[in-house]
């Protein structure tokens, strides 16, 4: 089965990127474990800070489910907003992660989103490689994203990664987070945004019945990112609880 899903992963990498004009708002960097019975509630919102570009943000509305010991599913609203205008409803979507076990002692996932625009916003499919490795109090993670808007002909590629260490606890983790663009399959590499920083996440446990998570920090333009913006602020707000 395992082989199974790598070859389709692999199948749909080639045919299906951040679609957002800035690498990461809104986004965050997905583990590559699921949960059955755990159910997530998420708010994530990115802002760009400096530039040209300052003050565009996005807001995603976000709640996943652990059907299975290896499958997660999820329904997401997607709400953006340029400077100076109001915010819109951009996309809806369905995704799926099937996780396809420890090699090695890192952790392995496959990602497939299915996006419905809405206005300007293209219909498109989305696929990422999940890798994670935890080990004691330090936790790494590696996206690899290619996206595909069903009617425009580039494919897109992109990554987001991150590093983390338990530094209280479990309760408070600091460490570094960057997203950052790849190229398309009519140009790969080159010049390309990226955007990296420092992340603080804590933990708040005992809320209801589950635990309210949080992810806080402010990533540094590089590369042709700066050439609209000077940082992204990012936020993110989930609540866990299992059934």
């Amino acid at each position: 089965m395992h082989v199974h899903m790598i070859g389709l992963m692999a199948v749909l990498l080639a045919i299906a990127a951040p679609a957002a004009a800035a690498p990461g708002v809104g986004d965050p960097v997905y583990g590559a474990t699921v949960t059955k019975g755990l159910a997530e509630y998420e708010a994530r919102f990115g802002r760009l800070t400096g530039g040209t570009a300052s003050g565009e943000d996005r807001l995603v509305l976000e709640g996943e489910y652990g059907v299975t010991p290896r499958l997660a599913l999820a329904v997401l609203v997607e709400t953006g907003r340029t400077l100076g205008g109001p915010r819109e409803a951009n996309a809806i979507a369905l995704e799926a992660i099937r996780s396809l076990g420890r090699h090695g002692g890192i952790d392995t996932a496959v990602y497939v989103e299915i996006k419905h625009g809405l206005g300007s916003t293209p219909d498109a499919v989305e696929v990422k490689g999940l890798f994670e490795r935890v080990r004691g109090r330090f936790d790494a993670r590696l996206n690899l994203i290619a996206e595909k808007p069903l009617r425009e002909a580039p494919v897109e590629f992109g990554y987001a990664a991150s590093a983390d260490w338990a530094v209280i606890g479990d309760e408070i983790r600091l460490g570094a987070t960057a997203f950052g663009d790849l190229g398309t399959s009519a140009r790969f590499g080159g010049r390309q945004a990226h955007f990296v920083g420092p992340t603080v996440k804590a933990g708040i446990e005992h809320v209801g019945h589950g635990e309210i998570e949080i992810e806080a920090g402010w990533l540094k333009a590089i590369g042709a990112a700066r050439d609209s913006a000077q940082g992204q602020a990012r936020l993110l707000v989930s609540y866990e609880v299992r059934f």
